[in-house]
C-alpha cells in the first residue's frame, strides 16, 4: 500500500459501485443513480451495440466531450481533422429540441490516427471551451453503463453523483483494501482494482486483438490479390479486343480486294494476296522486265547494226579486190 498511496488506478472494466467512490472501495451504492445503474448492471438491461446509430471502428473513434452548444459539425472536423483523417463524425443532439448534447464521438481512418488525437487533443480548446478526449468507453469497456442509466464517468461536484475511474477523474489510491470477504457475503462482485500510474502517466487505450489485426492483414491481402486478378482480367480483355479489332481490319482489308478484283473481272487466283507489300514487290518486277526488254532490245539492235557494219564491208572488200588483182596483173605485164 505504501508504494501506491501516490498512484491513482484505471479499471479495466465498469462496475457501478466502484465508479460511484473516490478510491473504489465502496461495497453499497450510495445515492439512488448508482443503485439504477447496479439494477440494469445485473439484469443485463443495457446492450452497448443495440444504438442503431453506432456505426464504424470502435478501435478508431475517440469520445469528445464537455463541447459549447455552439460547436456543430464542421466546426468539429475542422478542429479534429489536425490529428489525423476524419472518416465519420457523430455529435449528439437532443430527440426533441435538437439541441447539441455537448458530447460527439470522431472516427478515424486509422488507429494510429486515433491514438494521436487521444494524446493530444485531450484539454484543447473548441469554441472557448475546454475538451476532454477518451477512447470509446461504450464499445471497448466491459460492463459499460451509460449516465442516462445512473453509470457512466462524468457528474457535477453540485449533484454529489460523481463518477470515477475515467482519464479525467481518476480512482485514488485505497485508502483501505476492497473489503472481498464482506463482498462475497453480501452477494455483490468484487470491483477490478485497474492499474496503477503516476498521476502524470497517460493510460492508454485499447489495442486491438490480435485476431482482428490478422483478419485485417487477410482482408487486405485477399482485397489486394482480387485487384490484381481484375487487372489481369482487363488487360487480357483488351488483349483480346485489340487482337478482334486487327482481324476485322484485316477482314475488311480483303474483302474490298476482292471486291476490286470482281469489278475488274479477275479472280482471287489470278492475282496475289493484297498485303503492305504487294504494291512494292510489282513495281520491283515490272522495273525489272522493263530493263530485261530494254537490254534484249539493245543487243538484239547492235547485233543488227554489227551485221549491217560487216555486210557492208565485205561487199567493200570484194569490189576493192579485182581492182587490186588487176593492177597488179597490169604491173607484172609491163
Amino acid at each position: 500500500m505504501s508504494c501506491n498511496i501516490n498512484s491513482v488506478f484505471y479499471a479495466e472494466s465498469y462496475h457501478p459501485i466502484q465508479a460511484g467512490s473516490i478510491d473504489g472501495t465502496d461495497i453499497l451504492p450510495h445515492d439512488n443513480a448508482v443503485y439504477r445503474a447496479l439494477l440494469c448492471s445485473n439484469a443485463a438491461l443495457y446492450d452497448p451495440t443495440g444504438d442503431p446509430k453506432i456505426i464504424g471502428d470502435p478501435y478508431c473513434t475517440v469520445f469528445v466531450g464537455r463541447l459549447s452548444h455552439l460547436t456543430t459539425e464542421p466546426t468539429l472536423h475542422k478542429a479534429m481533422s489536425k490529428y489525423g483523417r476524419v472518416k465519420n463524425l457523430r455529435l449528439v443532439r437532443h430527440i426533441v429540441t435538437g439541441a447539441s448534447r455537448r458530447f460527439a464521438f470522431v472516427e478515424f481512418e486509422t488507429e494510429r490516427e486515433m491514438r494521436r488525437a487521444y494524446q493530444d487533443a485531450h484539454h484543447a480548446i473548441i469554441d472557448d471551451a475546454e475538451i476532454i478526449v477518451d477512447y470509446n468507453r461504450q464499445q471497448l469497456m466491459p460492463g459499460w453503463i451509460p449516465r442516462r442509466l445512473g453509470g457512466g464517468l462524468g457528474g457535477r461536484k453540485e449533484s454529489g453523483q460523481l463518477r470515477f475511474g475515467g482519464r479525467e477523474r481518476p480512482f485514488r489510491a485505497p485508502l483501505q483494501p476492497i473489503p472481498y470477504e464482506d463482498l462475497k457475503k453480501l452477494g455483490i462482485t468484487p470491483p477490478p482494482e485497474g492499474r496503477y500510474m503516476s498521476r502524470f502517466q497517460v493510460p492508454s487505450p485499447p489495442r486491438k486483438p490480435r485476431k482482428l489485426v490478422e483478419k485485417e492483414e487477410y482482408s487486405y491481402k485477399r482485397s489486394s490479390v482480387d485487384r490484381e486478378e481484375l487487372s489481369q482480367r482487363s488487360s487480357s480483355m483488351e488483349r483480346d479486343e485489340h487482337r478482334r479489332t486487327v482481324g476485322r481490319k484485316q477482314g475488311s482489308r480483303k474483302r474490298s480486294y476482292v471486291e476490286e478484283e470482281s469489278q475488274y473481272g479477275k479472280s482471287s487466283e489470278d492475282r496475289p494476296e493484297c498485303s503492305p507489300n504487294t504494291a512494292s514487290i510489282e513495281t520491283d518486277h515490272n522495273y525489272k522486265r522493263s530493263t530485261l526488254d530494254r537490254e534484249e532490245h539493245y543487243h538484239s539492235r547492235s547485233n543488227a547494226e554489227g551485221g549491217e557494219i560487216s555486210w557492208k564491208r565485205s561487199s567493200r572488200y570484194k569490189e576493192e579486190r579485182p581492182s587490186k588483182r588487176h593492177r597488179h596483173y597490169s604491173r607484172s605485164n609491163h
